[in-house]
């Protein structure tokens, strides 16, 4: 990779200050700029292919196990099996509003329109250690794709005829057939404020193509009869679609949410992603490992599908402390070559049994970003005590989950330094491919790949200011 770094087909430094001092992306966030972008095998490419139409799958089968848990119904065909703790675990901790909300037949097979999983790049491949369908950064990415264009040209992942920026509307519009040019607005919680820049990028470039999209904050719009709208030039402009940006433990903080959640089928707006916290839990991850519930993931899933899950997801596990009968033991990794009986056994783990992240499932403020995420094997005794304690005390309500933790290869790609110069700088890497839900054809379509580079003495990879963030590029 040594000849990247006289590249004349490269993004010099002086064009990346340039870009991101024009246009702010993420509010008062930094990070390393790159010449180019991260190349990828074809191998890699046609694997995250698969995996983002495996995501998709995925959440079908997940409201499918959701709903017959729920309803007390059978999960298979051939034999009876019902699960009502699946549907008790993705409940804790919800409003009983948000939880009739989510069951509510009008929302039957209403899908989040994006899905990004976060991979880890291994040694051994992909690790995927988690999914979210309200994710920051699409902006980011779009922007991206279009500053390295003029570098990497087609190849560039997310270029070509339709850019993200295009696709992220046309998804977008999907969702309001009967509107020629529906009106569409971005809500943006005041959580989710560091994002509001990069969906306000996004927003003047749809308008700019000539489409009606603004972004608001929730207290801007409001109720008029059975519909939503925002004051234009002094004028109540009708809403025809909601792109829901923010988490839905925030509820409380978005005015708007409670006609939203009571709003009947009659209501002329209609909101992605939907307001289903049973598709925006980390422990779905868990139960596609459980062994109750490996025939209900094989009849409900392609044999492709089924297997692009089971070589990315890495062992995860339900923190949930249960009392059990005395000669049970827990579903959960082995400690001392013996099976745990209760979660706090966990403790004694040893350094090398401590390969393990604890991590929160969802549904609380803790529960995005490395906020919540433990390492064992990175944390003192006293640390990796406290986050079993949490996960214990805090199960009432907010459940956790243990995964094991799949450590990231070294790579290395050419970065520029503060001052302009430019090295290999050896990290670990993450990439989130973006995938767009297009519900005419079923399938979730890559439209892009943001990657992570952190420096390699990093654990948890995140976007912190050391590292660089870069879209990807098929490699020659």
């Amino acid at each position: 990779m040594s000849e990247s770094l006289t590249n004349p087909r490269s993004l010099s430094y002086q064009e990346a200050v340039r870009a991101f001092s024009d246009q702010s992306l993420f509010e008062n966030k930094t990070w390393r700029y790159s010449p180019e972008a991260f190349p990828l095998s074809y191998a890699q490419i046609r694997q995250i292919k698969q995996i983002g139409q495996a995501c998709y799958e995925f959440y079908k089968a997940q409201e499918t196990l959701y709903l017959r848990s729920a309803e007390g119904k059978n999960l298979l065909r051939n034999r009876s099996l019902k699960v009502p703790w699946v549907a008790a675990y993705l409940d804790r901790g919800k409003p009983e509003v948000l939880i009739q909300h989510a069951r509510a037949k009008a929302l039957r097979g209403a899908m989040p329109m994006v899905l990004r999983p976060d991979l880890l790049v291994t040694d051994d491949g992909f690790a995927m250690t988690e999914i979210d369908s309200v994710p920051g950064g699409i902006g980011l990415t779009a922007f991206l794709n279009r500053l390295y264009t003029k570098v990497h040209g087609d190849s560039l992942i997310g270029s070509g005829a339709q850019d993200m920026v295009d696709a992220f509307y046309s998804v977008l519009a999907q969702r309001a057939p009967n509107q020629k040019a529906p009106y569409i607005v971005i809500l943006v919680s005041d959580e989710a404020t560091t994002y509001r820049p990069e969906m306000e990028w996004l927003a003047s470039q749809l308008r700019q193509l000539g489409k009606r999209v603004h972004v608001f904050h929730p207290d801007d719009v409001m109720p008029l009869g059975e519909d939503i709208c925002v004051g234009i030039d002094g004028d109540p402009q009708k809403v025809d679609l909601i792109y829901r940006f923010w988490e839905l433990f925030d509820l409380a903080n978005v005015s708007i949410a409670n006609f939203l959640l009571k709003a009947g089928e009659a209501a002329q707006v209609r909101l992605t992603p939907p307001m289903r916290p049973f598709q925006e839990e980390k422990l779905n991850l868990a139960l596609f490992h459980h062994h109750i519930l490996e025939d209900f993931w094989r009849e409900n899933l392609t044999k492709q599908s089924y297997k692009a899950l089971a070589e990315v997801i890495p062992q995860t596990w339900v923190m949930d402390p249960v009392e059990l009968p005395p000669n049970a033991v827990l579903d959960a990794p082995l400690i001392g070559g013996k099976p745990m009986s209760d979660w706090s056994q966990l403790i004694d783990a040893s350094k090398k049994e401590r390969n393990l992240i604890i991590k929160i499932s969802g549904f609380h403020e803790s529960a995005w970003g490395a906020r919540s995420v433990t390492l064992g094997s990175d944390s003192s005794r006293a640390d990796w005590e406290s986050a079993i304690q949490q996960a214990i005390t805090m199960a009432d309500t907010s459940l956790h989950i243990l995964q094991t933790y799949e450590k990231p290869k070294r790579v290395r790609h050419p970065v520029y330094r503060g001052d302009g110069s430019l090295y290999h700088m050896e990290g670990r890497l993450r990439l989130c491919p973006y995938y767009f839900v297009d519900e005419l054809d079923k399938e979730a379509k890559l439209q892009g790949i943001l990657a992570t580079l952190c420096p390699a003495d990093k654990k948890i990879i995140h976007g912190m200011k050391d590292a660089a963030l870069l879209p990807c590029v098929e490699a020659s």
